[in-house]
């Protein structure tokens, strides 16, 4: 019997291509992980194929396509997710077809499986006094309060991504003019965001009241932990995040009817840098997008700047007055004489 070459060239990919070759984050490999350990339970669950017993050659169109079909219908997955776990596919059978040519007209037909269309829904939000609402909400008297004040207050003002706000350490922040913040996003690319006035403050004064580990130089320490001084998770965040929101929805103006999310805060940012006028260019390098393709959806997504905007062009082509045909007892002779 031929050995099972799958797990091989799989344990390869995770541990040594992506990190190594690729320089992926730590976050991307886990969901590429998570996305090869659905696939294993789906070939064991229904196909009946152990993980351990799986060999390139039992790898098909059809079975991929399977397995995408099972993430819809059984696990109840979105389109948006599927085709997430689809592109993870990709990037691995890409790596496997230069490791084994002799499967290239079935990995071709993989590779040729297309993500699923679906309707691409609105970008949520929150409006200007909406997060204005929602950062008056936690109590600065408490050091837990003036933490999460804080928190809040980096997370929207740089229009950071979850990830990266947990990632952020002591020496990331520059307080002195002009103050940034330097934070490491997807792939393991950097870019430095400065700071508003009111953010520098606020973090001038945590980081002279914030507790420390002994052990640790306190540069090298993070920014944002929890009880225990440990480094705050993306499931800590939200934690903190729909506290508040909750708080917040007490208030009438606090018209929010979609789940407030920390992406959402970033979506905030950005919509309101679109709506002060910033260029694309500069506040796709702001939230860190490769091109301004991505950043382009919050200009499709602002109904208010459409609406100004053709407000700007209109050129009043009515006329003044419309006839009164009910005034008319003869209706066909109206409709009749209308365009003479």
């Amino acid at each position: 019997m031929k050995e099972a070459d799958f797990p091989k060239y799989l344990s390869y990919f995770l541990s040594k291509y992506l990190p190594g070759q690729k320089n992926a984050s730590t976050h991307t490999i886990a969901s590429y992980r998570d996305t090869f350990k659905l696939f294993l339970t789906y070939c064991e669950e229904e196909k009946a194929i152990r993980p351990e017993r799986i060999r390139m050659t039992n790898i098909t169109k059809e079975l991929i396509i399977g397995y995408l079909d099972w993430l819809e219908e059984v696990k109840g997955y979105t389109i948006s997710s599927r085709n997430q776990r689809l592109a993870a596919l990709h990037s691995f059978f890409r790596y496997t077809q230069k490791e084994s040519p002799e499967n290239l007209d079935e990995l071709y037909k993989i590779l040729a499986i297309p993500s699923k269309k679906y309707p691409k829904s609105m970008i949520p939000y929150l409006t200007g006094p909406e997060m204005k609402i929602l950062l008056e909400q936690p109590d600065a008297s408490t050091y837990e309060g003036f933490r999460d004040s804080v928190l809040l207050s980096v997370l929207y003002d740089t229009g950071a991504r979850v990830q990266e706000l947990t990632n952020i350490k002591v020496k990331d922040i520059r307080l002195s003019s002009p103050a940034v913040i330097t934070l490491h996003g997807k792939g393991n690319k950097v870019r430095q965001v400065p700071l508003m006035g009111n953010t520098t403050e606020l973090l001038t004064k945590y980081l002279e009241v914030k507790k420390y580990q002994p052990v640790i130089a306190r540069t090298d320490q993070y920014l944002f932990v929890n009880q225990k001084k440990h480094q705050l998770s993306r499931w800590g965040i939200s934690y903190i995040l729909n506290k508040y929101v909750k708080l917040a929805k007490k208030d009438p103006l606090f018209s929010v009817n979609f789940p407030v999310t920390p992406h959402v805060l970033r979506h905030a940012k950005a919509m309101h840098l679109l709506q002060a006028g910033v260029n694309l260019i500069y506040f796709r390098d702001f939230l860190g997008h490769v091109d301004c393709s991505t950043t382009e959806v919050y200009a499709r997504a602002d109904s208010e700047l459409k609406r100004k905007a053709i407000e700007n062009a209109y050129i009043d082509l009515l006329p003044e007055s419309v006839p009164k045909w009910e005034e008319d007892g003869d209706l066909m002779n109206w409709l009749n004489s209308l365009c003479e």
